[in-house]
């Protein structure tokens, strides 16, 4: 019965932080690419050109960087669980 106890791994609660943190930076950046990309198109007057490659620009760039982390995120419980899945685990499991 040890054996059991040793392989179930205790769920880790899941927090709406993170997203609620992820959420606000793609916001907060967007909002920053935005507001440069008006006061660029004043200057220049190119209405509204400069604002909308910015914020397509700031859209892509979060998209891009949430794919990255996801992947390496992915990756490590890859790694993980194919150390719990180790012959001497599955071993322990059987006996």
């Amino acid at each position: 019965m040890k054996s059991l106890n040793k392989l179930i791994v205790p769920k880790k609660q899941v927090s709406g932080a993170d997203s609620l943190g992820r959420g606000a930076e793609i916001a907060l950046s967007v909002l920053v690419f935005t507001v440069i990309g008006l006061v660029l198109d004043s200057a220049f007057d190119l209405l509204p050109w400069i604002t909308i490659s910015l914020v397509v620009f700031s859209l892509v760039g979060n998209f891009i960087r949430m794919y990255y982390e996801y992947t390496a995120k992915m990756a490590v419980l890859e790694e993980q669980r194919r150390t719990m899945s180790s012959p001497a685990t599955r071993e322990a499991s059987i006996s």
